[in-house]
């Protein structure tokens, strides 16, 4: 089993106009953070329009539908369902009409105070069309609209009632506002091209449409872009604390993207040279379980002197829509996605490095890949410290009942998944991998300590 990251989210202020196309092409390079489902909606002479849908970006959005959404601001999503489930309705942008006109609301992260809200909101006299948290915020804000005189009023008031994770991009017909939870778990960027502004969940989707970098949006920090003017709403920054989640470095993010002044590629690097200090063993090549595992099998390699090599290879033409029913299918899903390169590791001692081990069941397919290969021996080394704990902020970890590590010793997980040792990155040395961060970080999934109250979920 893999983790996943609940979604991406992308706006743009342009008065040049094309910002679906611009949203576009920033939502594909945030597709590894949500492959279910996508969509985008614009303003054009204070009009919204909108299309989303499930499926990749590339498959939902054709040249037709961007000509046709235009306009001069934009929002859009990428999802991957940690709540709510697969279903068409949950694709975002939530849109709304309402008495004070229109809103759009992507959100990334996941709230802890979900049932408290709903409930609230259902005995006020609300209709949700969706099962998914994101709802609450967009309908908390057009609650709040009703009694505020502006979107941007209206935005601070509703997330004071939030608890929990939420990178958001808000569109009215006006104006473009990003908004952080006051916890900072989810990433969220600011960047410039000409006269647009741009809002990311990473530095990655500036780059692809070719703004500059400008800024991560602080913890608790609004920021209004109307009529090319940005500014900035610290009301709820008081007591802030950032707890940007640490697997963003290990896994979430592209190598390519920084987070909080942290390259992630260095991250993960870092990671790699730590584990081969941590767990060293004798062998002849250290290789990585794509695509997560290269990184910081690099390190490794750099660390311990052991030559790096590619010992597999990834089929790259296998989406999220491949079937697998049963565990007969799951098995041979992964051999069909990846192959052990047999001129790499046959006859050797090979070093193997992937981000994590979920249930355990998928580390044990990709053993078996290199033993078949020839592998004589196979050290399993992890770039992270065992999941002993689900995750209430956006990521898809399992129950403890469904997590191998709390089931199990390293020792009988080593003889479960096949490898001759196996180590796992310590608890300790998680903040030593992002050491240029200027942030806090979350490490609930590993320690079960969580910056928020998780009571009730």
């Amino acid at each position: 089993m893999s983790i996943h990251e609940e979604c991406g989210v992308f706006g743009i202020y342009d008065p040049a106009g094309d910002c679906a196309r611009t949203t576009y092409y920033g939502l594909y390079s945030l597709q590894h953070r949500g492959q279910e489902a996508c969509g985008i909606a614009t303003i054009n002479d204070r009009e919204l329009s909108y299309h989303k849908d499930l499926g990749l970006v590339g498959d939902v959005f054709h040249q037709d539908v961007l000509d046709r959404l235009g306009g001069t601001m934009a929002v859009g999503h990428v999802r991957y369902s940690t709540t709510g489930g697969v279903r068409r309705e949950n694709a975002q942008p939530l849109t709304l009409k309402y008495v004070k006109g229109t809103l759009a609301v992507a959100h990334n992260g996941n709230l802890v105070n979900t049932p408290e809200l709903r409930t609230s909101f259902e005995y006020r006299g609300a209709i949700f069309q969706t099962t998914t948290d994101s709802e609450l915020i967009a309908y908390a804000i057009a609650q709040e609209r009703l009694r505020c005189g502006s979107a941007e009023e209206a935005v601070c008031q509703a997330v004071k009632g939030l608890r929990g994770a939420f990178s958001l991009i808000v569109m009215s017909a006006r104006k473009l506002i990003a908004a952080r939870d006051p916890w900072g778990f989810r990433p969220l960027c600011m960047g410039r091209r000409g006269q647009a502004v741009v809002f990311a969940s990473e530095s990655c989707a500036l780059d692809a449409v070719g703004a500059a970098f400008e800024r991560e949006i602080d913890p608790g920090e609004i920021v209004v872009v109307e009529d090319g003017q940005v500014r900035s709403i610290r009301e709820n920054c008081a007591g802030a604390t950032s707890h940007m989640c640490i697997f963003e470095y290990i896994y979430f993010a592209r190598p390519d993207s920084v987070i909080c002044g942290q390259s992630v590629h260095e991250a993960r690097l870092e990671a790699g040279r730590i584990l081969a200090r941590e767990h060293p063993v004798d062998a002849d090549v250290v290789i990585g379980v794509p695509d997560s595992g290269l990184d910081a099998a690099m390190g490794y390699a750099e660390e311990s002197g052991i030559p790096y090599g590619q010992g597999f290879v990834k089929n790259r033409y296998i989406g999220r829509t491949f079937i697998t029913p049963d565990q007969q299918s799951r098995e041979q899903a992964v051999r069909i996605k990846l192959g052990a390169l047999r001129s790499t590791v046959e006859g050797r001692r090979v070093v193997m490095i992937d981000d994590s081990i979920v249930r355990g069941t998928t580390s044990r397919q990709i053993i078996s890949l290199l033993r078949e290969a020839g592998a004589k021996e196979v050290h399993f080394r992890v770039s992270a410290p065992p999941f002993i704990a689900p995750c209430y902020f956006g990521t898809d970890i399992p129950d403890k009942k469904d997590l191998i590590a709390c089931r199990h010793t390293v020792e009988e997980i080593r003889r479960l998944v096949g490898a001759d040792t196996l180590g796992f990155l310590s608890v300790d040395a998680l903040e030593r991998i992002a050491p240029s961060a200027a942030c806090g970080f979350c490490k609930g999934c590993f320690t079960e300590e969580y910056p928020v109250a998780t009571a009730g979920m």
